[in-house]
């Protein structure tokens, strides 16, 4: 059966009494960029290993509109660079992209060159809200000494950083959980968020929040039918979704998703953990982290 997705959001924000859904793990990139990561996604690169349809693959405002229709109150631009001197200029295009779009979280990324402290800093300095990192697109170790000092800055500000770092949907020579529990070990205050909460290797960055409370979880894609038939997740950690229940995020990967937005969400209720566990990883929990009021 088809699911009109706005409505069934908005009805899921009645019943739980949320006023919208925020959404840490989206997409928004220059229109350049964003048609040759979909141009990739079509090709089923090696990177993504299987069909991938796009599902909103729309023009930048219609993609706006159509998340503003769901609900989202907040949302991110996630972009990340695969070679040197691309870093500085996407987060020149993110700052402008934030400016004119008010419930945009404003982004940024970086990239092991030597120049990355300096425009990290500038990024800051311009109100950059949180960091990604895609370290299997990027194929470059998190503990690359050129980025010592932009971790340490990080770290210092408090400005987190979203961070693809788990094996899937193919592992990477520098993904998995050993490279960031030495990054931890290293720079222990850096506010990490987890994006595909670690999949596949669930468990072992779960076993990372036990260590690190400033380490967050995002939930992109986990649960639904897409990942489960792939990267299940395992039905014994339960009990440690319930526990971190203050440290999920929700995010979508909106618009490259093979699926509607609306099964996003309704594999975070087929959990069933309970109205306030949902209360707090579709909106409460990043109000607080990214303090929205």
């Amino acid at each position: 059966m088809t699911v009109d997705t706005a409505a069934y959001l908005a009805d899921f924000r009645a019943r739980l009494g949320l006023p919208a859904i925020v959404d840490v793990h989206t997409h928004f990139m220059p229109d350049q960029v964003m048609r040759k990561v979909w141009a990739y996604f079509d090709q089923a690169g090696p990177l993504t290993g299987r069909t991938w349809p796009i599902t909103y693959r729309d023009d930048e405002q219609v993609r706006l509109k159509t998340l503003r229709d769901f609900g989202v109150r907040a949302f991110t631009s996630l972009v990340y660079p695969h070679k040197p001197q691309m870093a500085a200029w996407l987060n020149d295009w993110t700052a402008d992209f934030a400016a004119r779009t008010p419930d945009c979280l404003h982004t940024s990324t970086f990239y092991p060159e030597p120049s990355a402290p300096d425009y990290v800093r500038a990024a800051i300095d311009r109100g950059a809200r949180v960091f990604k990192v895609h370290i299997q697109v990027g194929a470059f170790s998190p503990l690359d000494p050129l980025l010592d000092p932009v971790w340490a800055i990080l770290a210092e500000a408090g400005v987190p950083v979203l961070i693809h770092c788990g094996s899937g949907p193919a592992p990477g020579e520098f993904t998995g959980p050993a490279p960031i529990a030495e990054l931890l070990r290293r720079f222990p205050d850096l506010r990490l968020i987890i994006a595909h909460m670690g999949t596949p290797e669930h468990s072992e960055f779960l076993d990372l929040a036990e260590r690190y409370p400033r380490l967050y979880l995002d939930t992109t894609m986990v649960w639904t039918d897409f990942s489960e038939s792939d990267a299940p997740f395992p039905p014994g950690e339960r009990e440690r979704l319930r526990r971190f229940g203050d440290r999920i995020l929700f995010g979508s990967d909106f618009p490259n998703i093979p699926y509607p937005y609306a099964e996003a969400v309704q594999s975070l209720e087929r959990l069933d953990l309970g109205p306030e566990w949902l209360r707090k990883v579709c909106h409460d929990n990043a109000v607080a982290l990214f303090e929205l009021g």
